[in-house]
């Protein structure tokens, strides 16, 4: 499950990426407020260090339910179903205590319409990718919705008395449930690092004004942690890598427990009609560095062939420079992916570098909240990387990404490709 460490105040600094709340103290100088900015990354790493319960974490997206059943094969039919249903939550992730099934049958575990459809077998080194979670058994990927349907399918006439003696069949023993809105309402903080008025968007709303932003944000996914707790994360260079934060991605087993989903944003401009996307399982962390150093956790998917249509980013190794503008695609407050392209409203201030340096950290003003944490932070000059966010408050803070490059560049093919040219 999520980290049980309490949330808390950081010196005035708000973890918005992770979920905590900035303290408002009116209006200031532009002097003081300068001195705050640039105090406010250290104040938080001194923070952290002596008060471990006020650090970052996932954003909450869920619980965990016990939800004991099982499924055992008939003489009558091929295929036996049950059904998990929580009304109104976002998703259901299924977990198996035990599966053990005869020749090549298979379990699916389906949304209603089958939209979505994930398949496994005795053997787990084929069907659908599945995370574990430091106990017996696994865990399928997740349904979006509140209902999964999960199914035996027999590839042939079964005898069902000597099958149930020898333990064969499908045991459930819990399942993850996404909160509703309801919960999600309740749970969001009532201050953010919402910079003024949130300027975010759908990414469908710059598909046209704003092509190449919108393209690099499909190299963007979803993170879910552990069944109940979100994050951003994405695709770095060539090869089979991904960046996320550290405090997102701690531990070997919690890669072994995430699903990463890709292109889970609405089709249209505040549709609210997203797809499935593409999901994925992590297979093998490469390279952390803790919160209180850079925040970053490198690591590598299975599936890998599957996320590959979605392109990539690269990163530039540089200093930002004051006043350049930037943009940051991700999944604030756990919802289908939103760019933030401008500070307060649309057409207006964009997006830009406020404070070049302090700490490890470089500082802005575009909107983020809870889910955030991980995303990448875009220089319009060159649509590459300039820093990986995870700090909120006003001005928000991303550790400057060259400072990442220099541990990673070893890990990853950060030379970019020439697309080749249409025939």
């Amino acid at each position: 499950m999520v980290s049980t460490r309490r949330w808390g105040r950081l010196a005035g600094l708000a973890v918005a990426a992770t979920g905590l709340v900035a303290v408002s103290f009116g209006p200031v100088s532009p002097q003081a407020s300068a001195a705050r900015q640039d105090a406010a990354p250290a104040a938080a790493s001194a923070a952290r260090s002596a008060n471990p319960a006020s650090a970052p974490a996932p954003s909450p997206a869920g619980t965990e339910r016990a939800s004991e059943r099982s499924l055992r094969y008939g003489d009558a039919g091929r295929s036996w179903s049950t059904e998990i249903r929580s009304p109104g939550a976002s998703y259901v992730k299924v977990h198996f205590a035990s599966l053990k099934l005869a020749g090549d049958d298979r379990v699916t575990v389906a949304s209603p319409d089958r939209r979505e459809v994930h398949t496994y077998y005795a053997d787990r080194d084929r069907g659908s990718d599945y995370t574990v979670h430091g106990d017996s058994g696994f865990a399928a990927l997740s349904i979006d919705g509140d209902t999964a349907v999960v199914t035996l399918h027999a590839t042939g006439a079964r005898d069902a008395e000597p099958l149930a003696r020898r333990g064969y069949g499908v045991r459930i023993d819990k399942h993850f449930r996404g909160f509703d809105a309801a919960e999600r309402a309740a749970r969001a903080p009532s201050t953010r690092s919402v910079c003024g008025t949130d300027a975010r968007r759908d990414v469908a709303c710059y598909q046209t004004s704003h092509p190449t932003e919108y393209a690099r944000g499909n190299a963007v996914a979803r993170q879910l942690l552990r069944g109940t707790g979100h994050c951003t994360a994405w695709r770095v260079g060539n090869t089979n890598r991904m960046l996320t934060n550290q405090h997102c991605m701690e531990s070997a087993a919690d890669l072994r427990a995430s699903e990463f989903q890709f292109d889970y944003q609405c089709a249209t401009c505040g549709g609210n009609n997203p797809g499935p996307g593409t999901k994925v399982s992590g297979q093998q962390l490469i390279k952390l560095s803790a919160l209180s150093d850079l925040d970053y956790a490198l690591f590598s998917v299975n599936s890998f062939e599957s996320i590959q249509k979605y392109g990539t980013l690269y990163l530039d190794p540089r200093t930002p420079k004051a006043g350049e503008r930037i943009y940051i695609p991700g999944h604030g407050d756990t919802t289908p992916k939103r760019l933030s392209l401008y500070e307060e409203t649309q057409g207006g201030a964009t997006c830009k570098i406020d404070v070049v340096s302090s700490g490890v950290n470089t500082g802005y003003r575009c909107d983020t909240s809870g889910g955030n944490s991980g995303s990448p932070v875009l220089a319009a000059s060159s649509h590459k990387v300039i820093a990986l966010h995870h700090l909120g408050g006003c001005p928000n803070w991303g550790t400057r990404i060259s400072l990442v490059y220099d541990q990673i560049k070893a890990d990853i093919d950060n030379t970019q490709r020439t697309p080749a040219p249409a025939a």
